[in-house]
């Protein structure tokens, strides 16, 4: 019997902008035994909807972001368009 099981491998809260990484592994078992693992990886920054988040995610997203990261991350991101010419 095959099942298919998804799990958060990973989830970590990186640099000034606190952005959170997230690794998520499936993996496949046979009879209860692994038979093959993937891991997919992304980066939610503090600007992102995070509602189909799982919760875990969530609750970290929440918790790192405050006002401040989030009005930082912001004057961040208008700074960098206005160098590139965006």
């Amino acid at each position: 019997m095959l099942n298919k099981e998804t799990i958060i491998g990973n989830i970590s809260v990186v640099g000034k902008h606190k952005a959170v990484h997230v690794a998520i592994d499936t993996l496949i078992k046979e009879n209860g035994n692994l038979i093959s693992q993937t891991r997919r990886r992304y980066v939610l920054h503090p600007d992102m909807d995070i509602s189909e988040q799982p919760q875990e995610v969530k609750d970290i997203c929440n918790t790192s972001w405050t006002q401040e990261v989030k009005d930082d991350w912001n004057t961040f991101k208008q700074e960098q368009e206005k160098e590139l010419g965006v």
